[in-house]
């Protein structure tokens, strides 16, 4: 459908073929499903030296990849609104080189939902989670053996940033004193919304003034991107939606006694009129 796969990436590790990647993912949900299976009568597992350990990697490698992006497209000349595949000889393979491990970064970040099985935090494994996790890792298998340069470097770039803040979160959420510092999660959220919408401005813009990126590709980024940001704002809105103001929701008192249904305030009104007419 793409055409000719990109002989510069040829012969490096799991882009030869689609089927590691295919069962890696296969693998990675049936972990999910047999996980939440065997943990169901089993107690939650801790894991807190793992996921610091964990945390701590997953930080640094997108550190490693926003730096080394940065240098690579600035080395190459890169044109921010449109830029080809091949015009920047070795930059391109360097930035290339940057974008396999961003590929493969993908395939370790699948122990997130690992974590979250055995530690029995079902509420996180939401249709979001899992998707946006299983789908990026196949998507990037296509865009290293078709794209692996060029136009390709900006959402990695952002993603790579937003992933230094996000994973120094989830490392410092583990630590109990360090909870009540971060107020953040908030704000982090809307920086991965306005990654998505950066994402898709700069990936049309090539469209617009074309360069000789494939369109094919731009049009499937731009879509994929879109149900992110929609799966996001959903995300936001159910997350972070304003509770009702106590003045809105009358509270029923915690003294009011309930007898057969009514309260305490319904027999002592009902006792008062009914004095009220004998003494008439």
């Amino acid at each position: 459908m793409f055409g000719p796969r990109d002989a510069r990436v040829r012969g490096w590790f799991l882009l030869d073929s689609y089927l590691p990647t295919f069962f890696l993912t296969g693998a990675y949900l049936l972990c999910i499903w047999l996980g939440n299976k065997l943990m169901k009568n089993r107690p939650p597992f801790s894991l807190r030296p793992h996921l610091i350990v964990y945390n701590l990697g997953i930080t640094l490698l997108s550190f490693y990849m926003l730096i080394e992006l940065i240098l690579a497209t600035w080395e190459g000349g890169y044109n921010l609104q449109c830029q080809n595949l091949h015009s920047a000889g070795e930059a391109d393979i360097r930035v290339a080189k940057v974008l396999w491990w961003y590929y493969f970064s993908k395939v370790i970040e699948f122990m997130d939902t690992i974590f979250f099985v055995l530690r029995k935090k079902s509420s996180q494994i939401t249709f979001l989670h899992v998707y946006h996790h299983a789908t990026m890792f196949n998507i990037w298998w296509c865009v290293l053996n078709w794209i692996p340069c060029g136009q390709s470097f900006f959402g990695p770039t952002l993603n790579s940033f937003i992933h230094v803040l996000m994973y120094s979160y989830y490392g410092l959420s583990v630590i109990p004193s360090m909870r009540k510092y971060l107020w953040w999660k908030k704000y982090l959220t809307q920086a991965q919304l306005i990654q998505f919408l950066l994402t898709i401005v700069h990936t049309l813009s090539a469209a617009v003034k074309p360069c000789g990126f494939p369109f094919g590709c731009l049009m499937f980024q731009s879509s994929y991107m879109a149900t992110l940001v929609i799966l996001f704002i959903n995300f936001y809105i159910k997350t972070y939606r304003k509770a009702p103001s106590r003045t809105a929701v009358k509270e029923t008192p915690v003294t009011t006694e309930i007898k057969n249904g009514f309260h305490k305030d319904y027999f002592a009104a009902a006792n008062g009129l009914q004095n009220n007419k004998k003494a008439q």
